[in-house]
């Protein structure tokens, strides 16, 4: 029998470090979900900016941050949101806003690399969540990772036993495929950018080549690509706040990324795709 395991990035393979600036308020919101911030309003969605750090940092604060995307020709990719949104819809409310400024990504950038400073294995992504009601940019935000102990360690021995390993996130493509290149996954089998529904389309085309395709993920936006594997794994690894859902939706939960070697030889030896932890829901 044929497996394929796809994992989300962060928060799964990733120990990351989430910060939002509510640019309305004007506050900071440190250890923040990003996907659940944005799953808390229909109309929000979530913009990964694909940029690099120190652009940011060198641009005049004070300067609108939708000018500063438009001078630079600055592209972007949705990574979620509660409903379908036109991506021409989404690039008008982006590039004309005029409440956000580019030290508001800058904060977002300063909080994030004084915390991830010393790793020598990081990779920084930032973004915006739009809100189309406003319309306008509601927050700023910006995410640093690095890999979880063991994860290195766990997709060898994936690969060892002869299961192929993919990488399915929002997280822009670049910074996934240097972790990939670092953690042992061939480029080619990584997708950044992917919206639930990318995810979830990714998982679809796996089970096409593979007997049995499992989905490990650890956040809401996994929840379409969860529904389509024939084996959906959640870890706590980062956090156990997790939605109802999503225990209600997988089939096992874990704590830590290096129990997926096992969970995966126990599917090679025969046993059933399915069977629901007891643990399910939280209090």
């Amino acid at each position: 029998m044929s497996v394929a395991v796809v994992f989300d990035s962060a928060g799964t393979l990733l120990r990351t470090y989430r910060v939002a600036r509510d640019v309305l308020r004007g506050e900071m919101l440190t250890g923040v979900e990003t996907t659940t911030l944005t799953f808390g309003a229909e109309a929000r969605v979530l913009v990964v900016l694909h940029l690099h750090s120190r652009d940011v940092m060198d641009a005049p604060g004070d300067q609108l941050l939708s000018e500063f995307l438009s001078e630079h020709s600055i592209g972007f990719g949705v990574a979620c949101s509660r409903r379908v949104i036109p991506a021409e819809e989404v690039a008008h409310v982006l590039y004309s806003d005029k409440n956000a400024r580019v030290s508001d990504l800058q904060a977002c950038i300063r909080k994030v690399w004084s915390c991830c400073k010393q790793e020598s294995i990081i990779t920084m992504n930032s973004g915006v969540i739009l809100n189309m009601d406003i319309p306008g940019i509601e927050f700023t935000v910006t995410t640093g990772g690095r890999p979880f102990d063991g994860a290195r360690e766990a997709i060898s021995e994936l690969h060892r036993i002869g299961v192929p390993v993919y990488i399915a996130s929002g997280d822009r493509l670049e910074k996934l495929e240097r972790m990939g290149d670092y953690l042992g996954i061939p480029r080619e089998r990584v997708y950044g950018v992917a919206t639930p529904s990318m995810k979830a389309r990714v998982v679809e085309e796996l089970k096409s080549q593979y007997d049995r395709v499992v989905m490990v993920g650890d956040a809401i936006n996994d929840l379409n690509a969860f529904q389509k594997a024939d084996l959906a794994v959640l870890t706590e690894q980062q956090s156990d706040r997790k939605p109802d859902i999503l225990y209600a939706t997988v089939d096992r939960v874990i704590h830590n990324v290096s129990e997926v070697p096992g969970i995966v030889a126990e599917l090679l030896s025969g046993a059933p795709a399915t069977g629901k932890k007891v643990q399910q829901y939280k209090p």
